[in-house]
């Protein structure tokens, strides 16, 4: 089996970048936390090392990357473009692929805008949207087919501009879609449905459009507007001025009410804040008069504060969407609070001393293994790094610092070549089109190192990179400072804060401020928009990025590490981790499953990139890798950790399951059963690529026999006493 994995590890790598990957054959190859928390973070917007002059890697212009300059208005094109946006479609290809700004899915193309409301529709192995065009909006005067324009984007909303009149504010859970018209034009609606009435109300502001799918639209005009109506499409009077449009998501008055009274109060733009450590706010600017009505997915009700900004939440007032129920709130600025989690460069409870002979005598083995690192992929060559560092630290939490000399020298060897130019095989270049690193060989071919050169997967490959140079920046201090300009421009390709300006770098390249969660696609344009396997890499990502903060001083980045990884923490354990009974997803859907495999915004997949749903194994490892003190607090939850086991252990007895997929299935096992996961990974004949028997050992023997439910660690967290909790 190991040859057949090692032997698909080729075939993955030579097509395209999509095709997700599995584990390689096994390689052969801290101090503790302050006693006493650091001050509060300094204010400083944006992440980037204190140079005058911040590190860029050589330039290129990479001859397969899309041209932008097609959908982004001129103002935007000479500073950093978002390449995993909500709004990605809208920007690639034909800009003609939809995209969901909750709770519509819209898709522009032949100069107009269609609106959807989808319907969910469920299986046992997916949960998905289809996009239908139920209300189509145009002028006569778009007829000439222009491509629509990007004016502006904001964290929370993108401004899209149909020439010569229309814009169109999107704002992320609007339940109204609001067009600015410019110049005085009558207004086309079309639909795929036949339309059996349009009603008006007595000043002719209010506008009710039924259709023979039973949905019941609402066109609120800002100035008197008045009808010419066919079978399947409306012509309006010549109009300039606001109009929003809504569906009546169901028929009781109530939702009705709540829409007439709000319909006059829309946002234009939506900003999130970093006030403090494990808070986000979110302020929107608008326009009108009264109060402003939007809509909280479910996480944003678990960390929506009460005692922080003006916000009322109407429970009763609910739109389905593909994310579960969203719940009316009222208020321009909503403030999150999110638990705090601790970032440690050892387990939180520590080893027992009589288990440190076993860990280090498997330590022992896997230093004295370490090789020069063959492969070129930055993917595989980065989490090679970061195993080889974990050992350094294994080494610190059981008292044998005799290893870490050889672990610093390999990390040194394996590292400073992709940081000074000098490796062969691949290397880090700057692209200023859309502004950000690729590879050498990922600006040639975009099938290359999993699509890095077309920006997939940027929080995953630099993830772990900053990893072993965070490792090696603590042990090394002298190392550090002198690469920490190249070091801090790797992280802030995925977590700069600055809003473009004088930036390189496009503000959080893979996080949805929205969502609350990474997006891993890059610039490739998918039907069911965003998606993101791993969520475990993506949480790697902001927590190395962290301990890179602890080994250079710098608390600012422990904060928005910490932050981020928190916020990626909880949003995999409410959208990728799958109960029974919590009403996310529907019991067809739940009761088969105990974790997503890849989450699209419109649909739900229990297959992976690289695996089909009845290798349940894969889908526990690629949410589980890599094993890290951060683990601790992704699976907290001991009881759901015993039933995703329990899910997945009869897949095990499949022919050919790889033993490195088998080891984290025990891993995490280890969570409630220390002994039995123990002598399972005594008896496995290998590991996955980034892991080892080091590691596993040394994750097994940290767990705490039971004895505490699962916990979050966050009592130990450093900003705990500044995040108001």
């Amino acid at each position: 089996m190991l040859k057949k994995l090692k032997r698909r590890v080729k075939t993955i790598v030579s097509k395209a970048f999509k095709k997700r990957r599995r584990p390689s054959k096994p390689s052969q190859q801290d101090s503790l936390s302050p006693s006493s928390p650091p001050p509060s973070p300094p204010p400083q917007p944006t992440m980037s090392s204190s140079s005058a002059t911040p590190f860029l890697f050589p330039h290129i212009q990479s001859t397969i990357l899309p041209d932008p300059s097609r959908f982004f208005s001129p103002n935007l094109l000479s500073s950093p473009l978002p390449t995993n946006s909500f709004f990605q479609n809208f920007v690639l290809k034909n800009g003609d692929q939809p995209e969901y700004i909750h709770p519509y899915i819209v898709k522009s193309s032949q100069s107009s805008l269609t609106l959807c409301h989808p319907s969910r529709f469920v299986t046992t192995a997916f949960i998905y949207q289809i996009f239908i065009a139920d209300l189509t909006i145009s002028s006569p005067q778009n007829e000439a087919a222009h491509d629509h324009k990007v004016s502006s984007f904001s964290d929370l909303s993108v401004t899209l501009d149909i020439p010569p009149n229309l814009r169109f504010f999107l704002v992320r859970g609007s339940p109204f879609i609001t067009c600015a018209v410019s110049s005085p034009t009558p207004i086309y609606i079309s639909t795929i449905h036949a339309i059996l009435s349009v009603s008006s109300n007595s000043n002719q502001t209010k506008h009710t459009i039924k259709m023979n799918n039973n949905q019941t639209w609402i066109l609120y005009s800002s100035s008197p507007l008045s009808f010419t109506s066919g079978m399947s499409s409306i012509t309006t009077s010549e109009f300039s001025g606001v109009l929003r449009f809504a569906i009546l998501p169901d028929s009781n008055g109530y939702y009705e009410s709540i829409l007439d009274r709000f319909s006059c109060c829309y946002p234009v733009k939506g900003e999130a804040v970093f006030n403090n450590p494990f808070s986000l706010e979110y302020k929107w600017e608008k326009k009108g008069w009264g109060d402003l009505l939007l809509l909280a997915h479910p996480l944003h009700l678990q960390l929506l504060s009460k005692d922080h900004g003006n916000v009322s939440i109407l429970n009763d007032f609910k739109y389905k969407s593909m994310d579960g129920d969203l719940v009316g709130v009222v208020g321009d600025s909503w403030v999150l609070k999110m638990h705090p989690i601790s970032v440690t460069w050892h387990s939180i409870g520590g080893i027992e001393e009589e288990s440190f002979d076993e860990v280090v005598s498997a330590l022992c083995k896997d230093v004295e293994g370490l090789t020069p690192i063959a492969t070129s992929s930055s993917y595989f060559y980065g989490k090679l790094i970061a195993r080889a560092a974990r050992f350094a630290l294994i080494a610190e939490e059981v008292s044998y610092p005799d290893v870490i000399p050889t672990v610093k020298k390999f990390l040194k060897e394996s590292i400073e070549p992709w940081l000074d130019g000098s490796f062969n095989g691949n290397g880090f270049l700057y692209d200023p089109k859309w502004g950000g690193i690729v590879t050498k060989q990922g600006s040639l071919d975009s099938g290359a190192d999993f699509g890095f050169g077309v920006y997939n997967d940027h929080h995953y490959h630099l993830g772990y990179f900053l990893y072993g140079i965070a490792v090696l920046a603590k042990i090394d201090p002298a190392w550090g400072r002198k690469y920490r300009p190249q070091a801090y421009s790797m992280m802030a390709d995925f977590m700069n804060l600055g809003r473009r300006g004088n930036s390189h770098y496009p503000r959080l390249r893979n996080f949805d401020l929205w969502k609350l969660h990474s997006w891993a696609g890059g610039l490739t344009e998918f039907a069911d928009g965003r998606n993101q396997e791993s969520t475990s890499e993506a949480v790697n990502g902001y927590y190395s990025a962290a301990l890179m903060g602890l080994s250079y001083g710098d608390t600012h980045l422990v904060a928005i590490g910490s932050t981020l990884a928190a916020l990626e923490i909880q949003a995999a354990q409410t959208w990728w981790h799958v109960r029974e009974g919590e009403e996310i997803y529907e019991d067809e859907f739940s009761k088969e499953n105990r974790v997503v495999g890849v989450l699209w915004s419109t649909k739900r997949d229990s297959g992976l990139w690289f695996a089909p749903p009845a290798w349940k194994e894969c889908r526990l490892g690629i949410q589980l890798l890599p094993l890290l003190p951060i683990t601790e607090n992704l699976f907290s939850d001991t009881g759901f950790a015993s039933e995703l086991v329990n899910w997945t252990l009869p897949a095990l007895g499949r022919e050919g399951v790889g033993e490195g997929w088998k080891g984290f299935v025990y891993a995490l096992q280890g969570v409630y059963d220390k002994e039995g996961a123990l002598e399972k990974i005594r008896n496995l004949n290998g590991h996955d690529d980034g892991n080892s028997l080091s590691n596993m050992l040394w994750w097994i023997h940290s767990r705490s026999d039971g004895k505490e439910e699962g916990h979050d660690g966050g009592r130990y967290c450093w900003f705990r006493h500044y995040s108001d909790h």
